[in-house]
């Protein structure tokens, strides 16, 4: 289970105030009875047939006490706002690669990605050693998805997921699993389970992470003991680092490559061949693509089509690291934005590396 790879195509949320909200509660429900919500999300989860059943199952699966889980889902309460943002528009407008990359590759995440490596310079460079993943891709990451920690979330993460796994039916047994991990994450880590923030999906921390994933692939990088998503970002450049590895990133090897196409090229029936990077350097030859500077592709690749209304399409190769950070979030654009945002961190680190050096 990945972070986010098994939601919709998604941009990370937008910043949101830093205080925590709860759901309306009482006042919620007297709107859906105004409003005529079905009775089944008026109730309290414990109080609904649903619910209980997953308490029992879950609870009888890995020896919880379904006493305390009912307990638990007495507490969480339907949030409207957690439907409203993650249900997909019922028309999508037209996609905008500029307009996207436009929000992450800012002055923000630049520069607020360079103070962050000089922050962690030792603790980047561990995990890079450790991994083979770059320091600045776990910059890049960190900072696309929640601008270093300042955008974590703050919806109560046992009640968002209530909702989303009783009341989102398009994706509830995906969340149903979510849940599931959230109750055996707070026993291993000794948390109550509604003690946990983080986005509108449920997922947590500097990385958000989905408590599957915390459960998978997190690390204490900092051997404190316990792992801390929520408060220092050590654990968050560990886990994501090793994420990345976990899901096949190869060390040294090439993310991306602007692409060039002759007039030829049929780009429309290599892009359909998907996001996984199997198309052959000999095979895209073959059909007019090469690197800008007329080179073959360096390994199998993906064609990646980078649409802007308007403007000419950009077309690049993705190789299997370009893949990679598609499990992270199934997007190309999400890929390219920490691509892009990576190279200019790097860039960046690399100049102060040569002016340190010179004085």
């Amino acid at each position: 289970m990945t972070p986010t790879s098994l939601l919709p195509e998604r941009a990370p949320a937008p910043v949101q105030p830093t205080a925590r909200r709860r759901p309306l509660g009482a006042l919620v429900v007297a709107v859906a009875i105004l409003l005529g919500t079905p009775a089944a999300v008026q109730a309290s989860y414990a109080e609904r047939e649903d619910a209980r059943a997953f308490a029992a199952e879950i609870a009888g699966r890995h020896a919880l006490d379904a006493a305390e889980v009912e307990r638990a889902l007495a507490g969480a309460r339907h949030d409207p706002e957690v439907i409203r943002l993650i249900t997909p528009p019922a028309r999508k407008g037209v996609r905008s690669w500029r307009s996207y990359r436009a929000r992450f590759l800012d002055r923000t995440r630049i520069d607020g990605g360079m103070r962050f490596w000089r922050e962690h310079a030792d603790t980047l460079a561990r995990a890079e050693r450790d991994t083979g993943v770059p320091a600045e891709v776990i910059v890049a990451i960190i900072g696309v998805e929640t601008i270093y920690g300042r955008n974590t979330g703050n919806f109560e993460t046992l009640s968002t997921l209530a909702t989303l796994a009783f009341d989102y039916p398009p994706r509830a047994e995906l969340f149903r699993g979510e849940l599931e991990a959230l109750f055996l994450l707070a026993r291993e880590q000794g948390r109550d389970p509604a003690s946990y923030y983080g986005s509108f999906a449920g997922a947590l921390g500097y990385p958000q992470f989905l408590p599957s994933s915390m459960r998978a692939y997190a690390l204490d990088f900092d051997n404190s003991g316990a792992i801390d998503f929520e408060s220092d970002p050590i654990d968050a450049i560990g886990s994501v680092a090793n994420y990345l590895r976990a899901h096949g990133w190869q060390a040294g090897a090439p993310v991306a490559e602007r692409a060039r196409l002759s007039p030829a090229t049929d780009a429309a029936s290599l892009v359909t061949a998907g996001i996984e990077p199997t198309l052959a350097p000999a095979m895209l030859a073959d059909n007019g693509v090469t690197t800008v500077d007329g080179r073959a592709a360096a390994a199998a690749a993906t064609l990646v089509d980078l649409e802007t209304p308007g403007a000419d399409t950009e077309y690049w190769l993705g190789y299997r690291n370009f893949y990679v950070i598609t499990r992270y979030n199934r997007s190309s654009f999400y890929a390219m934005s920490v691509f892009e945002l990576a190279e200019a961190l790097r860039l960046g680190r690399l100049v102060e590396e040569i002016r340190a050096e010179r004085r």
